[in-house]
């Protein structure tokens, strides 16, 4: 076992919250995957953290930029409560709470990156295993990657502010957010929209809507507290899944 392994599962020890395998890697084709293999020996917890993925994958299979240096993880949670949609809406809050990052500002977009006014510094994707067993994989942008070609602003939490924290205290401190947030879930998702809607991205904002019927614009107004995206159109609509946009040359 090498040395960062060591003082990964030392600070994870620490904090109670040792799972039973942690792997740190340079580079892998997506730590979802390597976590899924676990899963399938029965192991119950467990870290799979990466420098680099060539196979990274987001919302919809859509491809996830994964240079070197940034942060790539992938962990598994447990829940009491059948999974749902709620769950990548608390990962990200917990995230948010971590205290290093507390004072940066930082936002949730719906329903799974972790956002800022200057753009998107990660993304959160949740792959279910059962009803009740789900892979947590985190992207976590510490430096800007070179992206010419993004449809929406990227950003990072150096450029946001990150004073020196160390790269495997951070991975240590978010394994701990994913496990709270699963915590969270099982314990109904207390007041998820009043909590969602303080960092929510574009709040009050005009903004487009796509989804499986088409386009909607609207001011979007919050999540409920099923998670939820709430717009005004002016009546108020519910969506569960689409795509949220700021609205353009209005």
């Amino acid at each position: 076992m090498d040395l960062e392994t060591r003082q990964l599962q030392q600070l994870l020890s620490a904090k109670n919250q040792l799972p039973e395998v942690v792997l740190l890697k340079a580079t892998t084709t997506s730590t979802n995957d390597d976590i899924r293999e676990i899963a399938q020996k029965g192991i119950t917890t467990g870290l799979v953290c990466s420098a680099q993925q060539t196979q990274g994958r987001g919302q919809h299979q859509r491809q996830w930029i994964s240079p070197e240096g940034n942060i790539y993880l992938s962990t598994l949670v447990q829940t009491r409560t059948p999974l749902d949609g709620r769950l990548a809406l608390e990962v990200a809050l917990n995230i948010l709470q971590i205290p290093q990052l507390q004072a940066l500002n930082l936002q949730v977009k719906w329903p799974n990156d972790l956002y800022s006014a200057q753009g998107k510094w990660g993304g959160i994707l949740v792959e279910p295993l059962s009803q009740h067993q789900a892979i947590v994989g985190v992207g976590i942008n510490l430096k800007t990657p070179p992206v010419t070609d993004s449809d929406q602003p990227i950003t990072s939490l150096e450029d946001l502010g990150l004073e020196q924290m160390g790269r495997l205290e951070l991975i240590s401190e978010l394994y701990i957010a994913i496990q709270n947030a699963a915590r969270w879930f099982d314990h109904g998702c207390y007041n998820l929209a009043g909590r969602f809607n303080h960092h929510a991205a574009w709040l009050n904002q005009l903004v487009q809507f796509e989804h499986s019927q088409g386009l909607v614009h609207g001011r979007f107004v919050g999540i409920s507290n099923e998670g939820a995206v709430i717009l005004e159109t002016p009546e108020p609509q519910q969506f569960y899944q689409g795509r949220l946009r700021p609205q353009v040359n209005q």
